[in-house]
């Protein structure tokens, strides 16, 4: 574990598990957890004798709470400083939720020359609000609740979505309440302006062009009743978009995959990383 600073001092947290010599895997968060969120699946390709690197968005967990760069030109940069930083070559991108955002922002802007494959999780492109050029979107009224919910009560609003519809809860009640506490510890440790500033970056980036750019291997894994990002605007359309993608839908699917469909998720992983 440790820090890196970009060009404008901010610092990044990460966390770097498994042999150093082990091939990379490393794992981008969603809004508004950190690197936490991908412990499980850390640990477990660490014990697969994977190199397994996740890292904390700025803004979020224990990097800096910065003022400005809370959008996804500066999270691609920050992520590609880490990446050079580190000196990682054959890269396993994998990014959930606002973290596929991210991946896929990162290879436009930076290419795939350290990538080996890409992998999107319940993720965020090709852009999730509705604009005249982008039907199928969610109209503006529903981020501009999640942004009145972050600056009325943010701990409350963290609550509700882990509650109910982050996991499903909502469908099955069944979440157990240390996966819900979670989310709302990861996201009361973010900042909050970096955190309301994020929900315009995951949901008003139009990700389109970078979709278009991926030139390596790419799984899409997306659940059918993902009620964050649902899966007819987001990775039906990304698969759609991405020259030869595989798609996986989960049915019955919820967005929290790498919590409610670990075992399963960390196998699909596994099995296409060696493929």
């Amino acid at each position: 574990m440790g820090y890196i600073a970009t060009d404008d001092g901010t610092q990044i947290f990460f966390k770097d598990w498994g042999p150093a010599d082990g091939p990379v895997i490393l794992l981008s968060h969603g809004w508004p957890l950190n690197s936490d969120a991908w412990e499980a699946t850390a640990l477990h390709f660490a014990a697969q004798g994977f190199r397994a690197i996740a890292h904390d968005r700025r803004g979020h967990g224990k990097s800096s709470q910065t003022w400005s760069g809370n959008e996804m030109d500066t999270y691609a940069d920050d992520l590609a400083a880490l990446i050079e930083h580190l000196d990682l070559s054959e890269i396993v991108l994998v990014g959930h939720s606002t973290g596929g955002g991210e991946i896929a922002h990162y290879v436009g802007r930076h290419g795939s020359s350290r990538v080996s494959k890409v992998v999107l999780v319940s993720a965020v492109p090709p852009m999730m609000v509705k604009t005249d050029d982008n039907p199928h979107g969610a109209p503006i009224e529903t981020f501009d609740g999640i942004r009145a919910g972050e600056a009325a009560n943010r701990s409350q609003l963290y609550r509700d979505l882990a509650d109910g519809p982050f996991f499903g809860n909502n469908r099955t009640g069944e979440v157990p309440q240390g996966t819900r506490d979670a989310f709302w510890l990861q996201g009361l440790a973010s900042g909050t302006r970096n955190a309301y500033e994020c929900i315009a970056a995951f949901s008003a980036t139009d990700f389109r062009p970078d979709l278009a750019k991926i030139d390596v291997p790419t799984l899409i894994i997306h659940g059918d009743d993902d009620q964050i990002v649902p899966f007819d605007i987001s990775g039906r359309l990304s698969a759609e978009l991405v020259p030869n993608a595989q798609l996986l839908v989960y049915e019955g699917g919820a967005h929290g995959l790498p919590d409610t469909e670990r075992q399963r998720l960390h196998a699909d992983l596994l099995r296409f990383i060696r493929s």
